[in-house]
């Protein structure tokens, strides 16, 4: 992590509701970054607000939720700052055969009326699948990263009631493999990685990833407000090419947005004034 001047936060409590050890994937780089002061609580079950298995739907949209959980952190400690974390799953966003994962991390202070999030993706680990046999169970382990992912376990056609969570451990496995197939007369069981933070450290990295694009725009000040979260809001393209004078798609200019008072500035990137041919789409088809 990057040294950073004294910062807005310095010495501030910021609430952190979680209660599958996420607060020791943030504590030491938000500290590090911004001189605050972690306050975790688990005072609440964030599992009602939705789980992966689906025996609570989540309600909203992923940010509804992160919001939520910010929300409660705050009002059960007290304090007007605090951060939450919330991930998702489902296929990547560019041909839909990769599982795919979206982190955010919300930031909120109530005393300067700010919201900042901070987001990442990645590909995942979160395979699933229908098995029956000892083999069959042994190959998804494999394929699962399993035992540094764990896994979870439960007869097809029943809710996770009936299954196990957060398996680490082969003899752990084959134990939850016979308990499910006991209680179902087809034999079937379904099997995947357990998603949650603490089990899974494929999402782990994409929770980090997350913290420290949002502690980036934590750092930038507006120009105007002097609030926290003066962003990069777009880049505008076209850098002629230096053979034949075309538009590329490097960028001239960058537009930056603060997040409270909408303050925008365009600056200009400091580089060649043409781009090299080989990063011409006609040049160099």
């Amino acid at each position: 992590m990057a040294s950073y001047e004294v910062t807005l936060y310095q010495g501030r409590e910021v609430a952190f509701l979680t209660q599958h050890g996420k607060q020791h994937l943030v504590r030491d780089r938000l500290q590090d970054a911004l001189g605050c002061q972690l306050v975790h609580t688990d005072a609440y079950d964030t599992d009602k607000l939705g789980t992966f298995t689906n025996e609570v739907v989540r309600v909203g949209s992923q940010l509804d939720a992160v919001r939520a959980k910010a929300t409660i952190g705050m009002d059960l400690t007290g304090l007007p700052i605090g951060m939450a974390s919330e991930g998702a799953f489902g296929p990547d966003p560019f041909v839909g055969f990769t599982p795919w994962n979206s982190e955010v991390i919300l930031w909120v202070d109530r005393d300067l009326g700010i919201e900042v999030q901070g987001f990442a993706h990645g590909p995942s680990q979160s395979l699933q699948r229908a098995i029956k046999t000892l083999e069959e169970l042994n190959s998804f382990a494999t394929e699962a990263n399993f035992p540094s992912h764990y896994l979870s376990l439960r007869p097809e056609q029943m809710d996770y009631s009936a299954g196990q969570k957060g398996i680490r451990d082969m003899s752990q496995l084959v134990e939850a493999f016979h308990s499910a197939q006991s209680r179902t007369a087809s034999g079937c069981l379904v099997i995947e990685n357990d998603l949650r933070a603490f089990a899974n450290p494929t999402r782990q990295a994409l929770i980090r990833q997350a913290l420290d694009n949002l502690i980036h725009k934590l750092v930038s000040a507006c120009p105007q407000c002097a609030k926290p979260g003066y962003i990069l809001k777009k880049k505008t393209l076209g850098l002629p090419c230096r053979l034949c004078g075309r538009p590329t798609q490097l960028a001239i200019s960058e537009i930056w947005e603060c997040l409270s008072c909408g303050f925008e500035d365009q600056k200009l990137i400091k580089q060649s004034k043409s781009a090299d041919p080989s990063r011409c789409n006609y040049c160099n088809p």
